[in-house]
């Protein structure tokens, strides 16, 4: 079972603002929500894929991974007193029990199962319940880089067309951008985690196909060449790290790429819908 790509999770220290500057660039930004541990998010929603800006609301309600338990605040609370940017990358999941079987058999190290539910705030003052099963995984090769599965228990509740409708044309997520110094170092893991076991692996890096967009990892001199100087140059923090996703647009003819300096410590890229 090859899984796809869900969401990426993106701290920042001002939410309102971050989400000003992505409805600058065309999208349409969801109405703050709250977590219960501590975190508030902001979403822009495509097609079954999605990007979660985040940030700390209360933070002493924001607790630390302790053992098997790992604390998706704790850890974008971390991530945030270094750098804002990608924190963490998420697979979707129709099966959590069939997600942990699948990593313990590829020998990923496996936190408890946790699960959450919350009210969903809609563009039109309505509300909605929502909720999820995620299933954690860590790779002491990534430490920077949260990995997790999602299985969304209300889709019917959370995708709102409304959401879905971005003035810049944005359909559906192409490719997520790791930077590594040895993209091979991580071949194994991505391809537990993802389920997929064929992956291109060339001088520039690893490219994984999933059920949903691909996944490169490109070192520090390929993501120069193929993302440009400017993308590069704006990079902050160790590496491993998610540095950009690229998002195929409706209505646009060429590439455009607005740097991770411009944009809250993310680099987007737009780029033609096939």
């Amino acid at each position: 079972m090859v899984r796809g790509l869900d969401h990426v999770v993106m701290p920042v220290h001002d939410l309102g603002a971050a989400a000003r500057a992505f409805e600058k660039l065309g999208f349409t930004v969801s109405p703050e929500n709250r977590h219960s541990w501590g975190t508030a998010n902001r979403l822009i929603q495509l097609d079954g894929f999605f990007l979660e800006i985040l940030s700390i609301a209360e933070d002493s309600l924001i607790t630390d991974s302790e053992g098997s338990s790992f604390s998706f605040g704790g850890f974008n609370r971390d991530f945030l007193n270094k750098r804002e940017g990608t924190s963490m990358l998420v697979l979707d999941s129709c099966d959590p029990e069939r997600d942990r079987a699948d990593f313990e058999k590829a020998g990923l190290t496996l936190f408890d199962p946790f699960s959450f539910g919350r009210i969903a705030n809609r563009p039109d003052g309505s509300t909605a319940e929502v909720g999820f099963d995620l299933t954690f995984v860590g790779n002491p090769a990534s430490p920077d880089i949260g990995y997790f599965t999602c299985r969304n228990k209300y889709p019917e509740n959370f995708w709102q067309p409304v959401l879905q409708n971005h003035a810049n044309g944005a359909q559906a997520i192409k490719v997520v951008y790791m930077i590594a110094e040895d993209p091979s170092d991580h071949h194994e893991f991505l391809g537990g985690f993802t389920g997929q076991r064929e992956m291109r692996a060339t001088s520039l890096g690893l490219e994984l196909d999933t059920a949903r967009g691909q996944i490169s990892v490109l070192n520090p001199r390929a993501y120069r060449s193929l993302i440009g100087d400017d993308a590069a140059d704006a990079m902050t923090g160790p590496l491993p790290q998610i540095a950009a996703i690229e998002i195929a647009c409706t209505g646009v003819t060429e590439r455009r790429v607005v740097p991770a300096s411009q944009l809250f410590g993310l680099t987007l890229i737009f780029s033609p819908a096939a």
